[in-house]
């Protein structure tokens, strides 16, 4: 069964300023097993670029076992606290990584995966126009989650694109609070031709709320972020150039992208993507303050975080451990679809964490 707890200390302040001796640990890290854990978030909570978050609550979900090293696991844009396959949310976005005997393993770590803001979900009402909001707003929420449960240090924290930029974001804003990043498909700042891919997306969005025409306009969106995701070679080789017997007809390659067009649509909102996609364009940090231990992992097919944006951010951070450099079929898409070598990455980055 699924447990929803809430803890009975809820925070009144942000914790940026406070001691790590002044938390105590949560009883929620003593109970094995998935649970979902709800923190308040303070009244009036201030947003990077001005304004306020009305959110009421930050949502977490920790993972495996009672009492062992934390993770913080964070994905991509779609991704969401349910990292590991549960009774209620069929496989989690990163089971291939997270999971019993997996490379983040359950039985050896506690992982914590959250929510990013804004919320999301059944009985939240889609907000009318997109937040303007910054990973490391991202990051400050986290750390409210963070300091609810008590948690002093955090073994590693492993972010995937979006979540490899809340992050570096976190390192740089909270550099004694996690003992090492584990930064994957993610830079110090966006590229602009991804920006330029992000912006069309936006603007559909918004020709879609203009309009009347929500589901579409996701679905479109959707259809051209599934080709900035992934290679031209995966596309050639999976798709013939046969062309249809009329003008206007789909050829193979675009009835793939419908389907994944349709399949996205109860995954998000229009204001909410578009909140999101801003924010990954907004993302700024500066290497030089993240003194953590970092672990870079990129792909030299990667369009969206090219690689040579990755080699400067390795230049530049003062504590960088390994960066790692791979072809991949699959582009942004490697750290979900190439199980076997980030495999070997974890594993090889997570095995001298004590017990």
């Amino acid at each position: 069964m699924t447990l929803a707890l809430i803890d009975p200390i809820a925070p009144a302040e942000e914790p940026a300023c406070r001691p790590a001796s002044a938390r105590r640990p949560s009883e929620l890290l003593s109970r094995d097993g998935a649970h979902d854990v709800f923190v308040p978030i303070p009244d009036g909570f201030p947003l990077d670029f001005g304004g306020t978050l009305n959110q009421k609550q930050i949502v977490g979900r920790l993972h495996g076992k009672a009492g062992a090293p934390l993770i913080v696991v964070a994905g991509g844009i779609s991704a969401d606290r349910y990292v590991h396959r549960t009774e209620t949310k069929g496989l989690g976005w990163w089971s291939g990584a997270v999971g019993v005997r997996a490379p983040i393993d359950l039985t050896r770590f506690r992982v914590l995966a959250f929510d990013f803001a804004p919320e999301f979900g059944e009985g939240v009402k889609d907000a009318k126009t997109p937040l303007t909001i910054t990973t490391q707003d991202q990051a400050r929420l986290l750390a409210l989650l963070l300091d609810h449960l008590g948690v002093d240090k955090v073994a590693a924290f492993v972010g995937c694109s979006y979540g490899g930029m809340i992050a570096l974001a976190f390192g740089e804003l909270f550099p004694d609070w996690a003992e090492q990043l584990v930064v994957v498909s993610a830079a110090h700042r966006p590229h602009p031709l991804a920006t330029a891919w992000r912006g069309i997306q936006r603007r559909i969005l918004q020709l879609g709320l203009e309009t009347g025409r929500v589901d579409q306009a996701v679905g479109l969106a959707r259809e051209l972020a599934m080709t900035t995701y992934r290679t031209p070679d995966e596309f050639g080789e999976r798709f013939d150039s046969e062309a249809p017997s009329h003008a206007g007809q789909a050829y193979p390659v675009c009835d793939y992208l419908t389907s994944r067009g349709r399949a996205y649509r109860d995954r998000t909102t229009p204001s909410r993507w578009l909140t999101l996609s801003d924010s990954i364009d907004r993302h700024r940090v500066e290497p030089e303050a993240i003194t953590a231990p970092v672990t870079l992992v990129g792909f030299t097919t990667d369009r969206l975080c090219p690689i040579d944006d990755m080699k400067e951010l390795a230049a530049r951070l003062p504590n960088l451990w390994r960066f790692e450099q791979h072809p991949s079929l699959y582009g942004h898409d490697a750290f979900l679809k190439e199980d076997a070598l980030v495999a070997d990455i974890l594993t090889s980055v997570l095995k001298d964490i004590d017990q």
